[in-house]
């Protein structure tokens, strides 16, 4: 993460706030997507995008190497996803859960993918990990 030396710790926290304030005012997929497309390069959308994805791959128990054939994400990627659904936040599976997309299997199909070894990762052209 980017830091900002001329700004404190609680100056950074404040800024964060302030952008998901911003997010959470918006009304629906369009002023959201409008936002982003303001807000993000075309890499970082494709980032998130893909991380998106993955969650609901992941949540139907498919396999890293399965999910990496159909999407293109690395598996380092998929892995990091599947840990934030095992032990993140919460926010991937709050927001599946709401959209009807978490399948009763997601937590345990997170929790076992996360132990999956990882291979070398192939990238797609022009796609970030992370």
């Amino acid at each position: 993460m980017k830091t900002h030396r001329s700004l404190t710790p609680r100056q950074e926290a404040l800024a964060e706030r302030n952008l998901y304030t911003a997010i959470a005012a918006l009304r629906d997929a369009e002023e959201v997507r409008a936002f982003f497309r303001d807000l993000c390069t075309p890499a970082e959308l494709q980032a998130m995008s893909d991380r998106w994805s993955v969650v609901d791959y992941l949540s139907r128990g498919l396999p890293y190497r399965e999910i990496h054939q159909l999407t293109g994400v690395s598996v380092t990627t998929i892995g990091r996803v599947a840990r934030f659904l095992a032990t993140g936040n919460g926010g991937y599976g709050l927001v599946a859960q709401r959209l009807g997309k978490w399948h009763l299997h997601a937590a345990r199909a997170a929790a076992s993918a996360s132990s999956e070894p990882a291979a070398a990762p192939r990238r797609r052209e022009g796609a970030r990990n992370g």
